[in-house]
């Protein structure tokens, strides 16, 4: 679908389409209802396309990807929820009379609720029983219902959230929906979660780094924060090379004059006060030490405090004559814009073309607010949102098709923004900020739901652990963190001998599983709850 994410087909008989095209003489407008089927998925993808071929201008207020009715509703619903730091906790509950639904008004699909819905049979569980599930390919504002009716019926309804939403159609315009991904398995959760997971590591992510081992890495976020220069990077990452470490990833700081999370964004330019010969000698003698060298970037923020914002104060999400409310002390860059599309396009590619990047961790820390746009006209604000998300694909698109050869990896404030959407063009994203051994397992778990253990970035961090202060062993840590895309955040100089041995083994044994971990199907032989993580500390 021309400027979305979607679903594909490496040869035409894996999949047949069916559109069933519909036409409102009154109005003009006509819909085409995609049906998608594959032959090796029990999958259907559903999405829609309203053209406009009357005379009159048409305002959408609505526009869903899928609606599916069942002829009874004896089903559980589950869903995935939370908040920063605990994302995608499993929720189950029996469907009544009315409305059961989760969405997302925040600009992204959040923290708070993934865009996913199931509905089980109310014996079902993780190995037997019917289950339906509904995935959103979409990164934006959604909704997922399920609607019981008044004779016993269940409607469920998938896309892009209503809430400030409207689309303007002229004549001979059309709009298109996000697709919606429908699995159905008769083995229980389980069997639903391994066909998402082989349909979206084989056919959603691409790429190069599609099919092959991820690298473990060390990431110097919470080993320095702000606080670094070229030498203690060298050394951590040197120290990491000694273990077997791979991959090198300098987090935020490295650019502007960013000593804290209060300026910069934006000033997409390195920081000569920390690195005085810069990224480019940085880059090489962390490459010196054995390993790969990866980047942090926010590109869809702005920092008032930023000679971006200075210049073009216009260019963030804004309602002109209102205060312009501030999170993380910043503001969000209007992605609907193509100068500003224009301006990160130029930037980003200077920096990943001059210096020698082998992988790249993009960031957004923050929820939307005041969505609007200076270049959209009154009748066109309510489009801000979802132009936003297509904005933010376009670049996306332009910027991996640049460097095929970079492993994009997403992230929003850890799983904010934990999607289908996203993993289109980054094929794994940084599950949560919560790096807490125990704290993981629930948030790993659920996220095992829909999407594949190669898509989920894990790291052992230091203890008292820097979110909840909880301390547990470096073995448990390990265990934990090798259930994703294994890594370490932390100051690997500080280790002791001791440390050092267990990492060297952490790393060995990673290295000669990871390929069965990232590409393998997943089995859950216990569910996740409270009481058993106290009692048995891991899985």
């Amino acid at each position: 679908m021309e400027g979305l994410p979607a679903l594909y087909v490496e040869h035409a008989k894996e999949a047949e389409t069916l559109e069933l095209e519909m036409f409102d003489a009154v109005s003009g407008l006509t819909v085409v209802l995609n049906y998608t089927v594959f032959e090796k998925f029990d999958a259907f993808a559903r999405s829609a396309r309203f053209l406009n071929q009357g005379d009159q201008t048409l305002q959408l207020e609505r526009a869903l990807s899928a609606s599916v009715d069942f002829e009874h509703s004896n089903f559980d619903a589950l869903y995935l929820s939370g908040s920063w730091a605990r994302e995608r906790h499993v929720q189950r509950r029996r469907l009544g009379t009315g409305v059961t639904g989760i969405g997302s008004r925040r600009g992204a699909s959040s923290h708070h609720m993934n865009p996913f819905l199931a509905l089980l049979t109310p014996e079902a569980n993780e190995k037997q029983g019917e289950v339906y599930g509904f995935s959103l390919i979409y990164s934006g504002n959604f909704i997922a219902e399920a609607e019981v009716e008044q004779y016993g019926k269940t409607r469920v309804s998938m896309g892009i959230n209503p809430f400030d939403f409207s689309w303007r159609l002229e004549p001979g315009e059309a709009f298109q929906t996000p697709e919606a991904v429908m699995v159905y398995s008769r083995e229980g959760l389980g069997g639903m979660s391994r066909t998402f997971h082989e349909l979206y590591r084989t056919r959603l992510c691409r790429g190069q780094h599609r099919d092959q081992e991820r690298p473990i890495l060390v990431n110097n976020w919470e080993a320095t924060y702000f606080n670094f220069n070229a030498d203690n990077i060298e050394a951590i990452a040197k120290a990491g090379s000694e273990l077997g470490v791979e991959l090198f990833v300098l987090d935020d700081g490295w650019f502007g004059h960013r000593d804290s999370d209060n300026s910069s964004l934006g000033d997409w330019f390195e920081d000569r006060r920390k690195l005085p010969q810069g990224l480019n000698d940085l880059a090489n003698r962390v490459k010196d030490t054995g390993l790969q060298f990866g980047l942090w970037v926010e590109p869809e923020m702005i920092s008032p405090d930023s000679d971006l914002y200075q210049t073009h104060p216009d260019w963030c999400l804004h309602v002109p004559g209102h205060r312009r409310t501030l999170a993380r002390d910043q503001l969000v860059l209007d992605m609907s814009r193509a100068d500003v599309l224009d301006y990160l396009y130029e930037r980003l590619s200077d920096i990943f073309s001059s210096v020698p990047i082998s992988y790249v961790k993009w960031d957004m820390n923050r929820n939307m607010t005041e969505i609007g746009s200076a270049t959209a006209p009154v009748e066109r604000q309510a489009e801000t949102a979802h132009r936003y998300m297509l904005g933010l694909y376009e670049l996306l698109e332009r910027i991996t098709s640049e460097f095929p050869h970079i492993l994009f990896e997403s992230c929003s404030g850890g799983g904010g923004r934990f999607d289908p959407g996203m993993l289109y063009y980054m094929p794994q994203t940084w599950t949560s900020d919560d790096t807490d051994g125990i704290e993981r397992l629930k948030i790993q778990y659920g996220t095992s739901i829909v999407y594949p253990v190669s898509t989920m970035g894990a790291h052992i961090s230091a203890v008292p652990n820097h979110q909840v202060e909880r301390v547990t062993s470096l073995e448990f840590r390990g265990d934990v963190a090798m259930s994703g895309n294994f890594g370490y955040e932390l100051d690997l100089t500080k280790f002791t001998e001791g440390e050092k041995a267990t990492a060297k083994d952490q790393i060995a044994l990673y290295k000669q599983i990871r390929g069965l971990v990232q590409q393998g199907d997943l089995y859950r032989l216990l569910t996740v709850r409270l009481k058993a993580m106290r009692r048995h500390g891991c899985l």
